[in-house]
């Protein structure tokens, strides 16, 4: 099986109206309510291409009673999720349908104890002995220190388990340093880690600082790769109109996927950037068109960059 890590689930909820205005009452057309996070994202995808996912993390009170129950009616994921005492957090997006623009809010989620964080790490590790590999996913709840993923990193090489972290900022920084198998920020995350806005030079330098691999989104343009034995770019072979909203996360069950099956660099990619184009074509996060998967997968262009001197 395949384990993805949510330290900081979320209920999304979603409203949509005809058009938002702002310092006015906005009268709501449409409601929806599904769990949340990018590692539940990631782990609703992996079951979608035929592989067992188990999804780990916090879940606690009304909110996340309601995000398990949800959990449990729509995918075959299977829920490790350890029980908090705080309130799972919400998140809202507000859907303008006369342009499609969404405004997101996000709660902080609630806050760990050192007692809760103990049992999700005995939970971690005996999942880990079944794991073939594991997501380390997303933004951190309140009283959980920053150098968490770099422990979680650490337990995973210690039991042998490849691991895939995806978070931004201090947490991706301290994770690096643990040496995960692979780093999958986004071109903006790339940049706010090492100062650079040229994709080749930044992931190359995150490499550096503590990845095996990089595989940085570059949003419309695909997927840049750099590992120890080269660089390869992947993209679409044309722009994908839609909602972006959990293509990364798309992208990363691609990539693990690519892992466990042992593909080449090229396939993997390829796998990961058309399954992040399916999904800007898909309703919500943590779904992809298949339709449009399928034809992209055979389109994709795999580039491959000279071996820096």
């Amino acid at each position: 099986m395949i384990l993805t890590v949510t330290l900081n689930a979320a209920l999304d909820i979603t409203y949509r109206v005809p058009r938002l205005q702002p310092h006015s009452t906005n009268r709501v057309t449409e409601v929806s309510e599904r769990p949340g996070g990018k590692g539940l994202n990631v782990a609703r995808v992996l079951t979608a291409l035929g592989h067992r996912a188990v999804a780990t993390g916090f879940a606690g009170g009304g909110t996340g009673d309601a995000l398990r129950s949800l959990l449990a009616q729509e995918t075959s994921v299977t829920d490790a999720l350890v029980p908090v005492g705080g309130a799972t957090r919400r998140t809202v997006a507000v859907v303008d349908e006369s342009t499609g623009d969404t405004t997101q809010l996000n709660e902080p989620g609630p806050v760990v104890t050192p007692a809760e964080w103990d049992a999700f790490m005995s939970t971690y590790r005996e999942l880990l002995s079944g794991a073939r590999a594991v997501a380390l996913c997303g933004s951190l709840p309140p009283g959980v220190p920053v150098d968490v993923y770099a422990r979680l990193t650490r337990a995973a090489r210690t039991a042998g388990v490849p691991v895939l972290l995806d978070t931004s900022g201090e947490p991706l920084r301290r994770g690096l340093a643990a040496r995960p198998d692979l780093a999958k920020p986004n071109a903006d995350e790339l940049a706010a880690l090492t100062g650079s806005t040229e994709p080749l030079r930044a992931a190359r330098d995150a490499r550096r600082r503590g990845a095996h691999t990089v595989a940085a989104s570059l949003g419309a343009d695909g997927m840049l790769v750099v590992t120890a034995d080269g660089a390869w770019q992947a993209a679409p072979p044309r722009r994908i109109a839609g909602n972006p909203t959990g293509a990364g996360d798309s992208a990363v069950a691609g990539l693990l996927s690519g892992l466990v099956e042992d593909l080449p660099w090229p396939a993997r990619l390829a796998r990961a950037v058309a399954l992040s184009a399916a999904t800007v074509r898909a309703p919500a996060a943590g779904e992809f068109d298949r339709d449009t998967y399928e034809e992209l997968l055979g389109r994709v262009t795999v580039t491959e960059h000279p071996v820096a001197a």
